[in-house]
């Protein structure tokens, strides 16, 4: 509940409670997700809106081994519960086979140490192309100096092939939980530009909910967008008496 009230009072309009999975620790079983009704019997208004603030189930799986991977490619009922699927690979056939071929919604990058393989382009850009997105833990980069060299430093490499398609996440601390925009400043010193920063506490986290709902739907999301009004062509076009001493 103080999570919750502090990311609404920051600005938040949609948050994601995020339930952990670890095969290395021990042997864990895909729950069926509880309902944000029982926890949160009345949820915040959003600061200048009529709406409540959205909370959605998140399942994020820490794979270190390729069995781990079947559980996702399973028709598990509990998994379809879930708004958000992640996986967090921690290596690189892991993160291949993540980006190419595990049905998830995003991909999750180790900021706190240094990483043990390199980013490749084709398995970023086939994700990219599945409408996957990657996510960075922003947390280690205001806690801790050594962390933060990392946090940066993984940044960049991931931001020089992926195009600015990443999302944020923060861990579950009041304290250190920020606002869309202190993100969208920490997101430059990663190597995102200003419109990719903002993206990514945006567009970019609005997009991965839609790949989630078609991932659970087997179907397609449709959403409009308003289109911007055009210049009125007879404000730039050239008068007729003009046209016509330039024909003849």
């Amino acid at each position: 509940q103080n999570i919750l009230t502090m990311c609404f009072s920051v600005g938040y309009s949609a948050v994601a409670l995020n339930h952990v999975i670890d095969f290395k620790e021990k042997k864990q079983e895909i729950i069926k997700p509880v309902s944000p009704s029982e926890l949160f019997p009345s949820l915040p208004i959003v600061q200048g809106t009529s709406k409540r603030i959205k909370v959605l189930t998140r399942l994020t799986l820490v794979v270190s081994d390729p069995s781990h991977c079947n559980l996702l490619r399973s028709t598990s009922a509990n998994i379809r519960l879930y708004d958000i699927i992640a996986v967090f690979p921690k290596t690189e056939k892991l993160f291949h086979i993540a980006c190419t071929t595990l049905d998830v919604d995003l991909v999750c990058i180790n900021v706190t140490e240094k990483l043990p393989f390199y980013f490749r382009r084709p398995p970023v850009n086939m994700a990219i192309d599945r409408g996957i997105y990657f996510e960075l833990l922003y947390t280690p980069a205001i806690k801790d100096s050594t962390m933060r060299r990392y946090t940066i430093s993984n940044a960049i490499s991931l931001m020089q092939i992926c195009k600015g398609k990443v999302s944020s996440q923060s861990e579950n601390k009041p304290l250190e939980l920020r606002g869309p925009y202190d993100v969208a400043n920490l997101g430059l010193l990663f190597g995102l530009s200003e419109g990719e920063a903002k993206a990514a506490v945006s567009t970019n986290c609005r997009a991965t909910m839609l790949h989630g709902e078609t991932r659970k739907s087997a179907c397609g999301i449709v959403y409009t967008v308003k289109k911007p009004r055009k210049v009125e062509e007879e404000e730039t076009a050239v008068p007729a008496c003009k046209k016509a001493k330039t024909q003849a």
